[in-house]
């Protein structure tokens, strides 16, 4: 055993080692969200090995160019000193990392940890590593077997890289596309089958109204988990009086992802059912993509009913099972060809009717549904007779229409917060309402970003990899640790694995968004009437206490 240790440490490269402590490191240091010992020690290893990875590459780069070594005795001495300073630097930095996360916690109002738990971080770290390096063996196993065929016909070091290339273009492809992406296909699939053949406790609605009665167009069965609970779970007349003298009862339409083949032919289901149940006669009107999982946000949905005193009809269709950040990561649009194909079957019908006895039409969506939202309407096919506004909340890194827009802001203001132009179109807000822009008119679209400086899925940004994002830059976000310090490779791993962890943050950072800021956003793009300062306080307290009894 003590021999293989030190055959072990013979062979670990000093650039390799230098590079995976400096990257273990300062993958301790804070980010976007608290990490539980867990994921950092997984971030901690990820950072480690690629650390060592880009060592190795640093002394292939230097023997391919036939620079001068290190005698054997110095290259020793010099391992063996590098190992001392690592175990020192390791020790130090572990000891800070529950001040560095404490930082974090407080300014999401939790309470500090005592300690990094470092025994299982370092341990899972080095689980990390290991699966690391194996995959790294079987990448050189493959770069010498091309590099052995491709080196008969052309001269060694052009059969070298052009190895290099194809091996590492072969296992992105295989791992990425055909993979990663297959197993997500898969898995949605499977969830499908398995979610049409569960049976929950959510009893089937008696009013003939209701989405998923027996006078419905869908059957309750083809609702999914997801839609059972949406269409079951809003508020009704006599909670909503609670704020109201006279109040009606919220519709709400679902149509699951078993219900019918195609995206088209789930949408022009969602129509129908619309239409049926009296969703074109209320005052308002909202098309909502769900996240990933089918899901819809109450906070945002609840909000929304009772501060239009439920004279408010809400539509979504399922487009998948999968969590939004798998999809983020590997397939951002998917769900854009439903979320296109109910806006269009729900816009085109609502410009049929008479312009002074139809609802007021706005979108919204959550995540990936307010990517896939965004993606569902192009400006030039509705700016002859517009929808009145939309929503949306926890804009991913993906979104193109938010990317653009936060891009072109107005100078001076921050990427977490921008102003756009003169604030007729678009605006952004936090946890502050930040949407009262003094000298700033309404146009015919009121369209509202929700985002907090913390969410991950919003401000992950691929080119953290080599440069500083914007949003670090100059005046942070009111709960972005002061701490946070942008560093080349490892705030892009540092901003994955928080993408990932992003909804265990408490309500109201990260990616979990709380009602009373939904409140703040639905007054701006809706302007319910009758509703006083004190009544929108009291409001938002009742759903500050409703979720925090139900977290």
């Amino acid at each position: 055993m003590t021999r293989l240790a030190i055959n072990i440490f013979r062979s670990v490269s000093i650039a390799g080692l230098v590079g995976a402590t400096l990257c273990f490191c300062l993958s301790l240091t804070p980010s976007l969200m608290p990490r539980s010992y867990v994921v950092q020690g997984l971030l901690s290893g990820s950072c480690a090995a690629v650390g060592y990875g880009l060592g190795l590459l640093l002394v292939w780069l230097w023997t391919y160019m036939e620079l001068p070594r290190l005698q054997p005795d110095v290259h020793r001495k010099a391992r063996i000193a590098t190992a001392g300073v690592a175990l020192v630097l390791s020790l130090g930095f572990l000891r800070q990392a529950a001040e560095w996360q404490n930082s974090i916690r407080a300014l999401m109002g939790l309470e500090p940890v005592d300690s990094a738990d470092p025994f299982r971080l370092v341990a899972i770290a080095l689980v990390t590593v290991v699966i690391a390096i194996l995959a790294g063996y079987l990448f050189k196993v493959m770069v010498a077997f091309c590099r052995a065929r491709i080196g008969r016909f052309v001269p060694r070091r052009v059969a070298l890289v052009v190895s290099i290339g194809l091996t590492a273009a072969l296992m992105w492809s295989v791992t990425e596309g055909v993979l990663f992406k297959g197993a997500l296909r898969m898995a949605d699939t499977s969830f499908q089958e398995v979610d049409a053949l569960m049976e929950d406790e959510t009893p089937m609605p008696t009013d003939p109204v209701k989405t998923g009665s027996a006078a419905s167009l869908v059957r309750w069965k083809d609702l999914g988990r997801q839609g059972r609970h949406f269409v079951s779970s809003g508020p009704g007349p006599n909670e909503i009086r609670g704020f109201a003298a006279a109040a009606a009862d919220p519709l709400r339409v679902y149509v699951g992802l078993n219900a019918a083949e195609t995206p088209e032919a789930r949408a022009r289901l969602a129509l129908d059912e619309l239409k049926r149940s009296g969703g074109f006669d209320r005052s308002v009107l909202v098309v909502i993509v769900p996240t990933g999982t089918g899901w819809v946000d109450p906070a945002a949905v609840d909000t929304l009913e009772y501060l239009h005193r439920g004279d408010v009809a809400t539509v979504a269709v399922q487009y998948s099972y999968l969590a939004s950040w798998m999809s983020l990561m590997v397939e951002p649009a998917y769900g854009s060809e439903t979320a296109r194909a109910l806006f269009k079957e729900v816009y085109g019908y609502w410009t049929t009717l008479p312009k002074d006895r139809r609802p007021r039409l706005y979108l919204h969506g959550l995540s990936l549904g307010a990517l896939n939202s965004q993606l569902s309407v192009d400006l030039y096919d509705v700016i002859a007779d517009p929808f009145q506004g939309a929503l949306w909340s926890g804009p991913p890194f993906s979104s193109t229409t938010w990317a653009d827009i936060t891009a072109s802001r107005n100078a001076g203001s921050p990427a977490w917060l921008p102003t756009f132009r003169d604030g007729s179109i678009v605006r952004f807000t936090d946890q502050q309402n930040r949407l009262e822009i003094p000298g700033a008119t309404w146009g015919p679209i009121r369209v509202v970003y929700l985002q907090y400086a913390s969410d991950p899925v919003t401000f992950f940004d691929w080119r953290s990899l080599y440069r500083e994002p914007a949003w670090l830059k100059g005046e942070r976000g009111p709960d972005v640790s002061p701490s946070f310090r942008w560093v080349p490779v490892v705030t892009m791993l540092q901003l994955g694995f928080d993408a990932m962890i992003a909804t265990t943050s408490p309500m109201g950072h990260g990616h979990v968004y709380a009602p009373e800021h939904y409140i703040d956003a639905w007054l701006e793009v809706t302007q319910p009437g009758g509703w006083n300062p004190d009544d929108v306080q009291r409001l938002k307290t009742f759903f500050k206490n409703r979720f925090a009894d139900q977290s």
